[in-house]
């Protein structure tokens, strides 16, 4: 299981993004893709700003991510991650969702990348924050859908 920040998904459904490719290669993969509900939220302000919410809310359908559904006790560990570690609000519920579940956190934001690092977490990320080889996520099945 993959659990996508904002700035991944984004990254690929922006037309001409700068970061496009590394999104489309990290979410060519056969694991399961999840993103917390607050970070549905962050992809789709700037698509009703600009009239494009259905079209972004489609586009996460074919590719294919779940939103994951937080537990009783998510705000409370939240609630600690924010205090412990300075991260905002979303990002300290992405990193809570990985850990909630044992998963692969991908994420452009590289203080998150460092957080979710010192937190045991497999993190998948742009080259430049790589400190480690990221793994090998290629499958044909996502690269047909964008």
């Amino acid at each position: 299981m993959i659990v996508l920040d904002a700035s991944v998904v984004i990254s690929l459904l922006e037309s001409g993004h700068v970061h496009a490719s590394e999104a489309a290669e990290i979410m060519d993969t056969e694991e399961e893709l999840v993103f917390h509900p607050l970070t549905l939220a962050e992809i789709l302000v700037g698509a009703i700003k600009n009239g494009s919410e259905q079209v972004v809310l489609d586009a996460i359908e074919r590719i294919g991510i779940e939103a994951w559904a937080p537990d009783p006790a998510h705000a409370h560990r939240i609630a600690h991650l924010r205090a412990e570690t300075n991260l905002k609000l979303p990002d300290s519920c992405v990193l809570d969702a990985a850990l909630a579940q044992d998963a692969i956190l991908a994420t452009f934001d590289e203080k998150l990348v460092q957080v979710a690092r010192t937190h045991g977490l497999e993190v998948l990320t742009l080259p430049e924050h790589a400190t480690t080889s990221q793994p090998n996520l290629h499958s044909s099945t996502r690269s047909e859908m964008w």
